[in-house]
């Protein structure tokens, strides 16, 4: 009997996850092909407090689907603003720019899914600007710092 690379099903708890602030909020890739193996896609939770945002970028080869559990956001899709609110769903298209902000006085969290995958990761997500630190948020955004082009969350 083979012994599968990653054997499933894997339940990964949000506590083994690693914060990525590169592109503003903390982003944390949960179920990717590295964790657990996916070949399809990968989900994670974005966790952005008050006053932050997650930058602009757009992924050339991904949908992404979020879905927000709470908290108040909102979304620019192409440059149109929209409000995203607890127990809504959005798909955003391939070649869309997008960036999130938290417009609430609450931490809101947000579960997003990319798929298909990239042919590598580093193909897979395209920042359009950089992001700042908000007032007050010393430890919990991400350092101004020049785009950072063509990373993947993965």
């Amino acid at each position: 009997m083979t012994t599968p690379t990653h054997p499933y099903p894997r339940i990964v708890d949000l506590s083994e996850t690693q914060p990525n602030r590169r592109r503003g909020g903390d982003l944390r890739a949960m179920l990717t092909p590295t964790a657990v193996g996916a070949t399809s896609g990968f989900m994670g939770l974005a966790i952005v407090q008050p006053g932050e945002r997650i930058g602009e970028h757009y992924h050339p080869y991904s949908e992404e689907f979020v879905y927000v559990v709470c908290g108040d956001l909102e979304v620019d899709l192409d440059g149109e603003t929209h409000p995203l609110r607890p127990d809504q769903g959005l798909l955003i298209p391939t070649h869309m720019r997008h960036r999130f902000r938290n417009v609430g006085g609450t931490e809101a969290r947000m579960v997003f899914h990319l798929g298909p995958l990239a042919p590598r990761p580093e193909l897979g997500h395209v920042d359009t600007e950089g992001t700042e630190r908000p007032e007050g948020t010393e430890g919990t955004a991400a350092a101004a710092a020049p785009p950072e082009r063509a990373e993947s969350l993965r």
